[in-house]
């Protein structure tokens, strides 16, 4: 017998924001993650522009302790604020006050890290039985693509649970959640049905090549599953595995993403990332490019430190 579910239209975001940080190190010791600074914005703000952007204007911060700088950014600064409304300084003025307009944005703390699927959990009261979005910080999908509003007018659509799926290589498959997938009957080929999920699953084992991104639209009947849910991989509680239970009842969809997504779980992405997105601002990408171009060649040269000044002398 299928899961029961809600048909309600999803209002409501909730954003896992307890990790750690480990693999950044020294620089997460006393700053979250998820604000350090991509080109100048913390990367937790991209995360809840793109909720805004969608429609979702009530947002849930799941947090652990030393992340009180993610409530305060979220918040008003009146004395920056002041300072910056005296000098005229309208545009870092509104920068400032942005993060604070985009919804209303509350704060809950995890406690215990028991994984991603407690954190959800965490959620309950505040989501009561309502559908809702998550959104995990280290994928950052680009503000010109609508994934999430798609996912909701899947959700609008089939109601269940819908997750983000994207293909990677074969050698990447252990790194993420991986679906089962089967057509789901519409005439919409970016929407399949999930009829199973395994997290981080061993090359020779994987269901498929559609790995499970950090976007989800869940039913409430998430809640009940997660209770009762037993520690998986990693002695933590994994949504996927709930999910994974949903999914054999026949209500959960997939959105396939191919689109532009930044990932800044590690160094070496999370550089690419602010590189990246560096590259495509108005206001710093052609004098950063023309940097970037000259540094490369003073690489391939031998004399990186040279070519770079001079480049951007040249600049």
């Amino acid at each position: 017998m299928s899961t029961p579910h809600t048909t309600a239209r999803v209002r409501k975001a909730v954003v896992p924001a307890a990790g750690l940080g480990t693999r950044f190190l020294p620089a997460t010791k006393a700053t979250p993650k998820e604000m350090l600074p991509v080109v100048d914005k913390p990367a937790i703000q991209y995360v809840v522009e793109e909720a805004a952007a969608a429609g979702l204007d009530d947002v849930l911060m799941v947090t652990g302790r030393h992340k009180r700088a993610i409530e305060d950014h979220f918040d008003h600064a009146f004395e920056l604020e002041q300072a910056l409304a005296a000098k005229g300084d309208t545009v870092r003025l509104d920068a400032v006050r942005d993060p604070a307009r985009l919804a209303d944005i509350h704060h809950i703390r995890q406690g215990d890290p028991l994984g991603l699927g407690h954190a959800v959990l965490c959620a309950r009261q505040h989501v009561g039985d309502q559908p809702f979005a998550v959104l995990l910080g280290d994928d950052l999908i680009d503000p010109r693509e609508t994934l999430l509003s798609r996912m909701l007018d899947v959700r609008d659509r089939y109601a269940g649970s819908v997750v983000a799926l994207m293909e990677v290589p074969p050698e990447q498959v252990h790194l993420y959640g991986c679906a089962a997938v089967a057509p789901c009957g519409g005439d919409e080929g970016d929407v399949v049905r999930v009829t199973g999920l395994v997290e981080k699953p061993d090359r020779a084992n994987a269901p498929s090549r559609y790995a499970v991104i950090g976007r989800y639209v869940l039913d409430p009947a998430v809640f009940d599953v997660l209770d009762r849910t037993a520690p998986g991989r990693g002695g933590e509680i994994q949504l996927t595995d709930a999910l994974a239970h949903l999914a054999a009842t026949g209500t959960v969809h997939g959105v396939i993403f191919s689109g532009r997504r930044y990932d800044t779980g590690d160094k070496a992405d999370y550089l690419r990332t602010v590189v990246r997105l560096a590259c495509e601002r108005p206001d710093l990408g052609p004098e950063f490019i023309g940097w970037l171009k000259t540094f490369v060649a003073g690489l391939e040269q031998g004399e990186p430190w040279r070519e770079g000044r001079e480049g951007r002398a040249a600049a």
